[in-house]
C-alpha cells in the first residue's frame, strides 16, 4: 500500500495531469487531484497524490516540500487522516 501526500498552495493554473506529472519523477502515481469548489468548479489551491509505495512518496515529499512549482512555493507533506 502506498502513501498518501497531501499538496498545497498550488497556483491556479495547476491542474490534475500537471499535478501528476510533477509526482510521476519520483515513482507511480496512482491517482492525484485537485480539491475544487463545488459551486464554482475553481481550484482551492490544495490537493492529494497517492504514491505507489512509501519510498516513492517520501523521495517525493522530500524533493518537492517549500521548492517553488509555478510561481508558488509548495507545501508538499504526508496526507493526515481524515476523523
Amino acid at each position: 500500500m502506498g502513501k498518501k501526500i497531501y499538496v498545497g498552495n498550488m497556483g491556479p493554473k495547476a491542474d490534475q495531469a500537471s499535478l501528476q506529472a510533477l509526482f510521476s519523477v519520483f515513482g507511480k502515481v496512482e491517482k492525484a487531484y485537485i480539491v475544487t469548489d463545488r459551486q464554482t468548479g475553481q481550484s482551492k489551491g490544495f490537493g492529494f497524490v497517492e504514491m505507489s509505495s512509501d519510498a516513492e512518496a517520501q523521495a517525493a515529499i522530500t524533493a518537492l516540500d517549500g521548492k517553488n512549482c509555478g510561481g508558488y512555493t509548495v507545501k508538499v507533506n504526508e496526507a493526515k487522516a481524515k476523523g
